[in-house]
């Protein structure tokens, strides 16, 4: 795996669990969040790293996250070639040590504080825990009527294609025991190849590979609700990755046909 790393945790101290967090191009939010994440981890006083993943940014974020990296042993700044947020977190999860390993995105739309409803549900039984902004106790907070609408269409076809029953596979905020991720990543292929091209921030179907993946193996998957908050400067861009999106699950059951994932 190419890429270069800062504040790397030492290996005596294994963490119990690891955060991946993809950034691509955020220098105008990130001390912010870093800021937020530091909170949490000093809050907890557990074992646990924080990698942060530049994906090949073209403005300051590796630089910002590389000096708030130098003060902070528990986070690690991994910088790669820019591939697209499923490389980012295959990159991170990669360089994950700890038991349980989870990923957020870089605007903390859930905030981090849900992550303890993740561990209780792994810890009580499940193999992957997911953040789910459907269902009783979870919350939309500014989502416009038409982005709603969109998501809730586009679950639909992911629901009847490849994962009936998961009513949210797309909320950037899931945690899977380390061993699951291992097995996971053997077998995912969307956006596994390094001579694949990616330009700009892209939304991907790749969460939904890996529940998929872990459906296949067996492993026991808990939706867990949280509130999320849309934000003003989300890099999504409706018709281009709802496109991106739509191909990606096409890929996803083909390969399934296929028996790419058992």
């Amino acid at each position: 795996m190419d890429g270069s790393s800062h504040g790397s945790p030492t290996e005596e101290n294994e963490p119990e669990l690891s955060l991946v967090i993809p950034a691509f191009n955020e220098e105008h939010r990130l001390a912010e969040t870093l800021a937020a994440v530091t909170s949490f981890v000093e809050a907890r006083g557990s074992a646990m790293e924080v990698i942060l993943v530049d994906d090949g940014s073209t403005d300051r974020t590796a630089d910002v996250a590389g000096r708030f990296a130098a003060g902070q042993p528990w986070l690690q700044v991994l910088t790669i070639p820019h591939r697209g947020k499923a490389a980012a977190l295959r990159a991170g999860m990669h360089a994950a040590r700890g038991d349980l390993i989870a990923f957020s995105d870089a605007d903390l739309a859930t905030p981090l504080r849900f992550l303890d409803d993740l561990r209780r549900a792994v810890n009580g039984g499940c193999d992957v825990a997911i953040g789910s902004r459907e269902g009783a106790g979870a919350r939309r907070v500014g989502e416009p009527h038409y982005r709603h609408v969109m998501g809730r269409a586009f679950n639909w076809l992911v629901r009847m294609l490849v994962l009936p029953g998961i009513q949210d596979t797309q909320c950037g905020f899931k945690l899977f025991r380390g061993e699951v991720v291992t097995q996971i990543l053997k077998r995912s292929r969307l956006y596994a190849d390094p001579s694949e091209t990616i330009s700009g921030p892209r939304v991907t179907a790749f969460d939904v590979e890996m529940l998929v993946v872990a459906r296949r193996l067996g492993y026991r998957i808990c939706a867990v609700p949280v509130v999320w908050t849309y934000g003003e400067q989300s890099k999504v861009h409706p018709a281009r990755d709802t496109w991106h999106n739509l191909t990606d699950v096409l890929r996803v059951r083909i390969n399934d046909w296929r028996g790419y994932y058992r």
